[in-house]
């Protein structure tokens, strides 16, 4: 993947060098992190502002050991969609990205999540789970497991269906994304208590430790071989490399039957090209719908990142399939 840059669109390549620039502090930014929360890449982020037709609120659930999860609650604003609060709404669990080592849920605001709130009638809930500096694996599965058992929970206050909860995130974020599902539907299997959820929408996502084709020898933008196998390590922590469960390393699966319906696409140039494409191959092989494309010359986040054509173009696609999503898949 060193020549990514003879492969990128042209509208994306001056982004795509600044973006290189930038890749250089990231260790430094999580171990400050790790020390300080308040400190590194949170504290920018937290100065990110939502939209003017977005309102945000805070919630902060208790877990097990009595510390407090934030939740970052989006709702379109009174009058979107052509009426008050909406009832009946799609609640979206949407788990921010980062290599599951640093982020926010404030990387909302650049993200999808507001352009779902103008499209269809929803509530989106964005955890602030613990990163790997604080806890490695499970602590951001078991946030996140928190977070939609609040949603859940808490569906008829917020105006949500309890049978349309979709789950979706970028990156790391889709990694967990992937996680949670197998995780709540292994717990429905053996017949415990569990969320449903109607469909999963991870954004190229974060899925196996292990190289492939396209995360081995990747010096593309944003991410690369290096910073992947940084944050990998430490999302890993000291586990026996050949003992990983799938709800750490979701490529680990085996068995996709009973997996909600899926939405994700990737950039050519992204290092989790091959991950997500075996993904989403396996879901449709099992019988799952599955909605995916494949973006030529994109490099990691390309549609956060810069308002290129082809970020357009994902964004687009990605808001069809939800609207369709919304209309069409329940857990009923």
């Amino acid at each position: 993947m060193a020549g990514w840059k003879d492969a990128a669109d042209r509208d994306m390549h001056v982004r795509g060098q600044l973006f290189n620039l930038a890749k250089g502090p990231l260790p430094l930014t999580w171990s400050t992190s790790e020390k300080d929360p308040r400190k590194g890449l949170l504290k920018v982020l937290r100065v990110l502002r939502p939209p003017k037709d977005v309102k945000v609120q805070n919630v902060y659930v208790k877990r097990e050991d009595g510390t407090r999860l934030r939740l970052l609650v989006l709702h379109a604003m009174v009058g979107a969609h052509g009426g008050a609060t909406p009832r009946d709404a799609t609640g979206v669990l949407w788990i921010h990205g980062g290599g599951y080592v640093t982020g926010a849920p404030e990387i909302a605001y650049i993200g999808m999540p507001p352009y779902m709130l103008r499209e269809r009638p929803c509530v989106v809930v964005c955890p602030q789970y613990r990163l790997a500096g604080q806890m490695p694996f499970p602590g951001g599965l078991e946030d996140c497991r928190l977070a939609l058992e609040w949603l859940h929970g808490n569906a008829g206050d917020l105006g949500v269906r309890e049978d349309q909860i979709f789950v979706g995130g970028e990156s790391a974020g889709g990694g967990l994304t992937a996680a949670l599902c197998l995780y709540e539907r292994d717990l429905a299997r053996a017949g415990r208590s569990s969320v449903p959820i109607a469909c999963q929408m991870p954004l190229y996502p974060m899925l196996d430790n292990k190289p492939t084709p396209s995360s081995a020898n990747n010096s593309a933008p944003v991410w690369d071989t290096r910073l992947n196998q940084q944050a990998w390590d430490l999302y890993l922590k000291e586990m026996d490399r050949e003992r990983i469960t799938p709800y750490a390393v979701p490529a680990r699966e085996t068995y996709y039957q009973g997996l909600p319906p899926a939405i994700s696409f990737v950039g050519t140039l992204d290092p989790f090209l091959d991950e997500t494409v075996s993904y989403m191959g396996a879901l449709r092989s099992a019988g799952v719908p599955t909605d995916f494309r494949v973006f030529r010359g994109c490099y990691h986040a390309f549609d956060m990142l810069s308002d290129s054509q082809k970020g357009r173009e994902a964004r687009d696609f990605f808001l069809r399939r939800f609207a369709h999503a919304c209309d069409t898949y329940t857990t009923d």
